[in-house]
């Protein structure tokens, strides 16, 4: 079961949060009453993510934490205006909001891709609202313009509208020129953000929002806003991913509190390749936490 809890975020943008599973219990006994103070968890999909994405982590921390994932502005079920701001301020500003108004602050930030870049930069801003940070596969350094034009040239390989869900788990999983071998699980991934129309399948966002978001931080490297995260750091690579070791140890360096993990046998979409693994990953570094 996921419960639905509208946040408004920056700007009165409309965002959809979700906690998952049953609250945390106090005690040994699960039949005890909810711990009024159990530590929070906000969970930061990436982009063209959405908060389901998480489904399988938030239950599994939802046993001793306030698991609660956000659709963040342009994605799932959340607010998608068309002339609305997509910029980093924008998309902190809502993880901002979202802490504050479920009240789950000081909270574990643990985000993907681009939800990991929100949730450090939230982290940097307001170091009261913190006090422990997951990193997934997400680079400090620029990543600059020749990727931004890849993207837009993807968005118009797809072969939308898709007849089937099953289609959609081909293209993506098989068929995708991005696909360096059959990935069963990105397909996965992709079918859970695509809605049906009359026409066939289509994405719940638009790529154009998508591309306007990316471009905000694309051209910029992150590293200075990294090194200002004072609360206790985790990041986390798969063996395949995008973020390479070098960059992620580098990246652990800089953090003041940084630790680093990685997952073998996953890509990107670690959490989605690898998920008992990606778990093995991160428990141990919230239980430490906890311990604190």
């Amino acid at each position: 079961m996921a419960r639905r809890i509208d946040v408004t975020g920056a700007d009165g943008v409309r965002l959809a949060a979700w906690e998952f599973g049953d609250p945390a219990k106090a005690g040994p006994d699960p039949g005890e009453a909810t711990a009024p103070d159990a530590p929070g968890v906000l969970l930061l999909h990436g982009l063209m993510g959405r908060a389901s994405h998480w489904a399988s982590t938030a239950r599994r921390l939802s046993a001793r934490h306030r698991a609660v994932a956000l659709d963040q502005r342009g994605h799932g079920r959340s607010e998608k205006p068309p002339e609305g701001a997509f910029t980093r301020d924008a998309y902190v500003d809502d993880a901002e909001a979202a802490l504050e108004q479920l009240g789950l602050g000081p909270a574990v930030l643990i985000g993907h891709a681009m939800g990991a870049l929100t949730a450090w930069q939230l982290a940097a801003k307001r170091p009261d609202l913190v006090r422990g940070l997951v990193i997934s596969d997400m680079r400090a350094s620029a990543l600059g313009g020749a990727s931004q034009r890849e993207w837009a040239e993807w968005f118009t390989s797809w072969p939308v509208p898709f007849a089937t869900l099953a289609d959609v788990r081909k293209w993506f999983g098989e068929d995708d020129p991005w696909v360096e071998r059959p990935n069963p699980a990105r397909g996965e991934f992709y079918a859970e953000v695509m809605a049906e129309s009359p026409d066939g399948w289509r994405p719940v966002f638009d790529p154009g929002q998508m591309l306007r978001s990316r471009e905000t931080w694309v051209h910029d490297a992150h590293w200075e806003e990294l090194a200002q995260v004072r609360c206790p750091a985790l990041v986390v690579r798969g063996l395949d991913g995008e973020l390479g070791r070098a960059e992620a140890q580098e990246m652990v360096r800089v953090l003041p509190r940084g630790r680093y993990a990685e997952v073998a046998d996953a890509g990107h979409l670690i959490h989605y390749d690898q998920p008992e693994a990606w778990l093995a990953a991160i428990e141990p570094f919230l239980d430490c936490l906890d311990g604190e």
